[in-house]
């Protein structure tokens, strides 16, 4: 299964842009392999994130490992805090 990071590459919000930019700096920084998903791209793709996350009003950043749901930024950023990333990735 590969890590999945649904983004947006068009927002004005800057809390927003340094969220997603944190998740692909850590996920480079360890060098896992993820795919980009830019729900700009049409709003086909937005919905897809929201459908497969379970939650309606769900907005990027949003992750995923294959099929499973990995979490939003709070997540990712409780568990890097906690020292279980690896566990949130579910790698």
């Amino acid at each position: 299964m590969a890590v999945t990071v649904y983004f947006s590459s068009t927002s004005a919000s800057r809390e927003l842009k340094q969220h997603q930019t944190e998740i692909f700096q850590y996920l480079d920084a360890n060098k896992i392999q993820y795919k980009a998903v830019d729900i700009t791209q049409g709003s086909e793709v937005k919905e897809e994130m929201r459908k497969k996350s379970g939650n309606p009003s769900a907005m990027p950043p949003q992750v995923f490992n294959g099929d499973v749901y990995c979490g939003d930024y709070d997540k990712f950023f409780e568990a890097v805090e906690l020292g279980k990333a690896e566990e949130f990735f579910k790698l």
